[in-house]
C-alpha cells in the first residue's frame, strides 16, 4: 500500500453513526492539503501522547481547528469541548474512504 494512506481501525462510538465501532477507515496523509469545516480527520490527541483521534472538523482558522465528534449524545465523544482547539500541524490525516 502507498505509504501516504493509512487504514485505522473506528474505537468507541464517538463518531457514530458516521463512523462504527470496529470498522476500518482509509485515510490519506496531508500533504499542503488546505483543510475544510465538515472534513473527517486523524489527529495526534492533544493531551495524551501517541493517542490518535478520530473527528469531524466544525471550524478552522489559520492554526487552530475545533474537532467533534458525530455522536448526537454530548457525553459519548472527548473532542475540543473537552480539550480545546487542535493545532493544525497535529492533523496528520483527512478520511477518504468509509
Amino acid at each position: 500500500m502507498d505509504s501516504r494512506f493509512l487504514d485505522i481501525r473506528v474505537k468507541g462510538d464517538s463518531m457514530w453513526p458516521t463512523l462504527e465501532d470496529g470498522s476500518v477507515v482509509r485515510f490519506e496523509r496531508i500533504r499542503g492539503t488546505a483543510l475544510q469545516i465538515n472534513q473527517i480527520v486523524l489527529c495526534n490527541h492533544p493531551l495524551r501522547a501517541k493517542f490518535l483521534v478520530i473527528k469531524r472538523i466544525s471550524s478552522i482558522d489559520d492554526k487552530t481547528a475545533f474537532l467533534v465528534g458525530d455522536n448526537p449524545d454530548p457525553t459519548a465523544s472527548e473532542d475540543s469541548h473537552n480539550f480545546g482547539r487542535v493545532e493544525i500541524k497535529n492533523i496528520l490525516a483527512c478520511m477518504i474512504e468509509n
